[in-house]
């Protein structure tokens, strides 16, 4: 196999058009297989199998930077730079399923969240140009879908007001980023169907052709049905010429020496070069090219031979969602969806079948969405905006001036919250919790089941008059937790016996963690540590009842699938204090720092953030309690 003497990208420059050909042939196939075996991105990788071969042909990585737009695609350019063990792809101890840097020199970008790449490239630039680096180049890769993000557009308007700065950006256009790439820039990339230009053209054509004895109508039908071919011809270099940047293309993104050529063109320019390559998602594996939904975008263990899941999982937190919207869409007419180019992913697929003039698809543009979503509340509409929790960062500032400010009801769903693992740091949804305690007037609801996942969406669309938030794990939803009480607006899920006068633990348990936090009360059981175990449900804001209920304990621990700094732990510490309540306070949480690629289970196993852990560290805490109590007062733990 010639996969195999690939060690490193210079192993390219031996082989000939023909070698290269059945290279690109044999990565298919690796792809298929080995991402068939641990799940991953493998219709986009799929895709960009020419792509990459070309690039690693022309430029020198890594001096020159080779860049990707959110990096889903670089498990080619993985196998290309000698990582070849795809065996524990996306596993602990493993290959990320995006670069990384902890793994090769040649990787650069690892944060994967979309549109970010034109930015990179462009400060990469200006520091070969300050360093005098002339034999140094950068090419960025970037998705058709991920020039719908406003950061990619930001990024071209300083890298075209540099003319003589050396640049390649690759615009990997296959009109899709999850699904089809929706949008005006979608209808421009697409050859440039509807310019100004051709249809002028074709206008002063049609009047002159019709002049014309005998031939002149069906020379105008046979142009007309030449749209394409003609409007490249009259217009191909279109809106980004307009910005000043040389343009080549559109180029077939699956012909290596076709790629290779203008590489090497763009290589050899000495300005801002953009190359418009054709791309064709899911390439080579016919169940990714017949999946309309999203061509294989990421799948989990399948048949390589069908493309059907080894296994099907029991309901998920989305599916739970997208039942629960489509019964609100018919109940309520004001009820409108919003999602960032994830319409699938996030469950809305099922509203925007049932309701296709209710659902907008803003592309990746978390904070447009935002404050489109403002609008709309504004216009009388309720809009839910679902997205997964990490991408929400991105409209910090849209949700607190925009939404919150003008006290607009806006409903955020945030799918896959807390640990997320296997996609690594920067897919956790472990900020969400912590960036919202600070937006005055926001609600912000952490359902522990499916059933409260139900009722919770349906309290947040009655809010009119502030932003609220409903967020949940990735994944497979738990059994019920059934509540035995209410106090205020908390949820009892465990009690100690009516003889108990002052119970050890109040344990405040956050969202899909309660099965968990019954696992704790079970064992401190044992230790004969009493245990109340309460659901806020709506932990921002913090209950009324609270401090009072933590005043008739001994010691508080709060748990929750976030960040410990600001997070529900902190908040609940501060009403605490707010209400002179004087309980020792003990919140267990995700550590702030960027956590490893691994399962779910493995990294929570590894943070510390399991029943054994915190049970014991509880019994710890409540015997230090014991040894001092009668003596002095019990100080604060944090």
């Amino acid at each position: 196999m010639l996969l195999t003497r690939i060690k490193g990208p210079r192993d390219l420059d031996r082989l000939s058009q023909e070698e290269l050909e059945q290279l690109a042939a044999e990565i298919r196939s690796f792809l298929v297989d080995a991402v068939s075996k641990t799940g991953g991105h493998l219709g986009p990788n799929l895709g960009v199998v020419e792509l990459t071969i070309a690039l690693h042909r022309v430029f020198d990585s890594p001096k020159d930077k080779v860049l990707f737009d959110t990096g889903h695609q670089a498990y080619v350019h993985k196998l290309l730079t000698g990582r070849q063990d795809f065996a524990g792809l996306r596993s602990k101890g493993g290959l990320s399923g995006y670069p990384s840097r902890a793994e090769s020199d040649h990787d650069v970008i690892e944060n994967s969240h979309a549109s970010t790449v034109l930015g990179w490239a462009d400060g990469l630039a200006k520091a070969n140009e300050v360093l005098g680096r002339e034999d140094h180049h950068v090419a960025a890769v970037i998705g058709d879908g991920a020039l719908t993000g406003g950061m990619a557009w930001e990024a071209l308007n300083n890298i075209a007001a540099a003319k003589d700065r050396p640049l390649v950006i690759v615009v990997n256009d296959n009109e899709r980023s999850y699904g089809p790439t929706i949008g005006g820039l979608a209808n421009h990339l697409a050859t440039l169907r509807t310019t100004d230009g051709y249809e002028r053209f074709l206008a002063r054509g049609k009047e002159i052709l019709e002049r014309t004895p005998v031939v002149g109508k069906p020379l105008f039908e046979t142009l007309h049905g030449a749209k394409k071919g003609l409007k490249d011809f009259i217009a191909p270099q279109g809106m980004f010429e307009d910005l000043g940047l040389k343009y080549i293309g559109p180029i077939d993104g699956h012909d290596i020496e076709a790629l290779e050529s203008a590489l090497q063109r763009a290589k050899r320019f000495s300005g801002p070069v953009i190359v418009h390559c054709l791309t064709q998602k899911g390439r080579g594996y016919e169940p990714a090219v017949q999946d309309e939904a999203d061509r294989f975008h990421a799948v989990g263990v399948i048949h390589p031979d069908t493309g059907l899941p080894v296994s099907t999982d029991a309901a998920s937190w989305t599916s739970v969602f997208a039942d629960e919207m489509v019964k609100l869409g018919k109940e309520r007419k004001d009820i409108v969806a919003i999602t960032a180019a994830m319409l699938q992913p996030v469950g809305l697929k099922k509203f925007a079948d049932a309701f296709p003039d209710r659902i907008y698809d803003v592309g990746i543009a978390e904070q447009h969405g935002a404050t489109s979503a403002a609008g709309l509340a504004t216009g009388g509409a309720h809009p839910v905006f679902a997205v997964y929790a990490t991408f929400l960062n991105r409209a910090f500032d849209q949700v607190l001036m925009d939404v919150a400010l003008h006290k607009c009801g806006v409903t955020f769903v945030l799918d896959r919250a807390g640990v997320t693992g296997t996609d690594g740091a920067s897919h956790n949804g472990m900020w969400d919790m912590s960036i919202m305690q600070v937006v005055p007037g926001l609600r912000l609801a952490a359902p522990r089941d499916a059933e409260q996942l139900r009722a919770q969406l349906r309290e947040a669309v009655e809010v009119k008059d502030a932003p609220t938030v409903v967020r949940y794990s990735k994944g497979v939803v738990g059994p019920a937790v059934p509540a035995v009480g209410r106090i205020g607006g908390m949820d009892v899920l465990r009690a100690p016996g009516a003889d108990v006068t002052r119970p050890d633990v109040l344990l405040v348990s956050v969202g899909a963690l309660a099965p968990m936090c019954l696992e704790i009360a079970a064992l401190l059981d044992k230790q004969g540590i009493t245990t109340t175990v309460v659901d806020p449900r709506w932990v921002k804001p913090v209950d009324e009842a609270l401090a009072p209920l933590a005043d008739r304990h001994r010691v508080v621990v709060t748990v929750e699938d976030n960040g410990r700094t600001g997070g529900v732990g902190s908040a609940v510490s501060q009403a605490l204090r707010d209400a002179g309540v004087d309980v020792p306070l003990r919140d267990f949480g995700i550590p702030q720092r960027f956590l490893d690629h691994a399962s779910r289970k493995e990294v929570m196993a590894e943070i510390g953030l399991t029943a054994p852990d915190i049970a014991r560290q509880v019994t710890g805490l409540v015997a230090k309690l014991d040894g001092r109590y009668d003596s002095e007062p019990a100080a604060a733990v944090d």
